[in-house]
């Protein structure tokens, strides 16, 4: 697969453009994590999930690709979480990042190079804040440092707010009441003499700790420089989040744009509703996986368009674990093939070779349109929309058991390349055998009752494998079982 024809949106352009790095074929990018104060939910899970596919996508396709994503351990939802458990900030932060992480890994998430821990930059925090100072885009009051917005010609390239749309987005972190513009935002929170206990660090400015924003660009401008290729992360982080972010970068460093693309993966509600505490409608990570495997949530994330907003239910789930079935049937069929001989009445002659070709071709064809649509901005409604009808059509010449092994093999391994990107299948599941011992005893019990026409028999074996939940689909290649 040639490199270099990957369109993707981009949020600051507002439109679909070709992705050139910046170092030719070497792909930086930068994803905001979690605030680890609480445990991950199914949303998190929706920013997470798509991008660990689109990086393996990008791999997949002839990219280089560095992914680097922060943890927030320090920030006032840590500290006042920490405090109704009357435990340490420090403690509560190391707790949830250890279940964030083990979240990822329970849901195949593998893509990250580095995690950096905001409290591991606080060096190079300072060091932007003493440069955004010096260069008077920022100023101090008696409770911390602040960004003066109205000083950024450029505020609101990103999100469309310009400085009086910021008025109305201020976290307890920023407020102050002699702040220049209301929309200001803190660089560093000066420790309160009654908060002693807190976590702060010692500063030129006063000891105290980051604000939310200016970690993000310290840590981006110490692996990748003042410019880079992707900035990721959830649409609700576009403002103010990504916008401070810009502000700083671009006011420190003079270069624009701090990154040339900008994702937002886009919102997920649940039932219709977003997702909150007062509704008790939040979904866990954990909480899902209790219940479903993690290819299931994967194939969801990943079937949806990326920028789309998702609506998650339990009759969605229903739904998805069907389309799931249909693949895994169709590949189990494949797999069936793969070890038998085609219809002999079709083994040559014109009529064998013409349908070869055809299936050759369809199976060309579907290859082709399905990575088109992902070098469309990642379009995987498109994409797999794409493997159904593939499903479809293979489905007719495997019914007429005209698929010779070959053939078999080649459309085997192409599913196998999409599951190395999207990881929506469990491929080891498919090759080991999980059906009761039983069960294969009635089958054989059957196929003896049908070869010698007694179909009475035939039937009662049939329902009684259906007791074990197993529906039998009888196929040119013989019968093939699958989970009612």
């Amino acid at each position: 697969m040639p490199i270099g024809k990957l369109r993707i949106y981009n949020s600051l352009s507002k439109k679909k453009e070709l992705l050139k790095p910046k170092n030719k074929k070497l792909v930086n990018i930068f994803v905001c994590g979690p605030t680890v104060y609480d445990f991950s939910h199914i949303g998190h899970a929706r920013t997470y999930v798509i991008l660990d596919c689109f990086v393996k996508y990008l791999k997949f396709i002839g990219f280089k690709v560095f992914y680097l994503q922060n943890i927030t351990n320090i920030d006032d939802k840590i500290i006042a979480r920490a405090r109704e458990k009357k435990v340490f900030p420090k403690d509560l932060a190391i707790a949830f990042e250890k279940n964030y992480l083990k979240d990822m890994k329970a849901l195949m998430v593998d893509s990250v190079d580095k995690y950096a821990r905001a409290t591991d930059y606080i060096k190079e925090i300072i060091s932007q804040i003493e440069r955004l100072l010096q260069k008077g885009y920022a100023y101090q009051l008696e409770d911390g440092i602040y960004y003066d917005i109205s000083k950024f010609k450029n505020y609101g390239k990103l999100s469309g707010r310009n400085v009086l749309g910021a008025e109305d987005s201020v976290s307890r972190i920023d407020y102050s009441k002699n702040k220049k513009n209301r929309g200001d935002f803190c660089l560093w929170k000066l420790t309160e003499r009654q908060n002693e206990e807190e976590p702060s660090w010692l500063s030129p400015f006063g000891k105290g700790r980051p604000g939310w924003h200016i970690e993000d660009t310290a840590i981006t401008e110490k692996f990748f420089g003042a410019q880079y290729d992707i900035h990721a992360g959830g649409r609700d982080l576009m403002f103010p989040h990504h916008e401070a972010e810009i502000s700083q970068m671009e006011a420190i460093s003079g270069k624009k744009p701090m990154a040339q693309y900008w994702m937002h993966t886009g919102f997920l509600t649940i039932d219709g509703q977003k997702m909150s505490k007062s509704l008790n409608n939040s979904v866990t990570i954990d909480d899902f996986l209790k219940r479903h495997s993690y290819q299931l949530l994967r194939f969801w994330l990943a079937k949806n368009l990326w920028h789309s907003p998702i609506d998650y239910s339990e009759s969605m789930m229903i739904e998805v674990r069907m389309a799931q079935e249909k693949i895994e049937e169709f590949l189990r069929k494949i797999q069936n093939t793969k070890s038998q001989t085609p219809n002999k009445s079709l083994s040559g002659g014109m009529q064998a070779n013409s349908l070869k070709s055809k299936i050759q071709n369809l199976l060309k064809k579907s290859k082709e349109d399905f990575y088109n649509a992902l070098n469309d901005d990642f379009n995987t409604p498109k994409a797999f929309a794409v493997i159904f009808e593939l499903i479809k059509e293979v489905n007719k010449f495997l019914d007429e058991n005209v698929v010779d092994k070959k053939t078999s093999e080649q459309i085997y391994k192409f599913f196998e390349e999409i599951n190395s990107i999207f990881d929506i299948i469990d491929f080891k599941k498919l090759k080991q055998s999980n059906v009761p011992l039983e069960v294969e005893q009635l089958l054989k019990l059957r196929e003896s009752y049908r070869k010698s026409e007694n179909w009475q028999k035939a039937d009662e074996m049939r329902l009684e494998i259906e007791k074990y939940g197993f529906l039998v689909d009888d196929t040119q290649n013989g019968p093939v079982l699958k989970k009612s």
